[in-house]
């Protein structure tokens, strides 16, 4: 299982990562639909709760599929700690093991648009390749994900809201 390791913010590291079983709830999304599929996340959690089914770590947003100008096929996901069956409501899958580019942002969700730009930017630097391939309908990633570490429960300022970018390379 993958156990967030904090690092400073706005450095970039390469980690290995094993693979991660979630369950998940996946929609197709325009950037301006994006924050609605965050409030989703409850009802993965009440799922897991139905089942016993423990979380494995924060919650997260995988990006399948980025067409920033049209839609984004995510999914708002929850580690869990073994494979099990989805349902019509819920998904189930594993996050791929490898090598990821993560960063940890600390600030509004606005702002994590500027972040990935960084990332990138930053990859690009360094001559490192994405898991990713063109498709009509956008970018199609291995993985990218966006770990939220921050409970907005807890912590109501979203300045303060820890969000860790962790993309596979190929």
């Amino acid at each position: 299982p993958y156990t967030t390791l904090f690092r400073s913010q706005g450095t970039p590291v390469i980690v290995t990562r094993a693979a991660q079983p979630y369950a998940a709830i996946r929609a197709k999304v325009t950037m301006a639909e994006l924050g609605g599929l965050g409030a989703r996340l409850g009802e993965v959690f009440g799922w897991l709760g139905a089942r016993g089914i423990a979380p494995a770590g924060p919650p997260f947003f995988r990006y399948n599929v980025i067409d920033m100008a049209r839609l984004l096929d995510v999914e708002a996901g929850v580690p869990i700690g073994a494979e099990t069956a989805g349902d019509d409501q819920v998904l189930t899958g594993v996050l791929p093991p490898g090598q990821y580019a993560t960063v940890l942002h600390q600030g509004h969700p606005d702002e994590l648009v500027g972040a990935v730009a960084d990332l990138l930017d930053w990859a690009a630097a360094q001559q490192l390749t994405w898991d990713v391939s063109p498709g009509a309908d956008g970018e199609h990633w291995g993985c990218r994900l966006e770990n939220y570490l921050t409970d907005p429960a807890v912590e109501p300022d979203m300045s303060k809201w820890v969000t860790e970018l962790s993309f596979r390379l190929a």
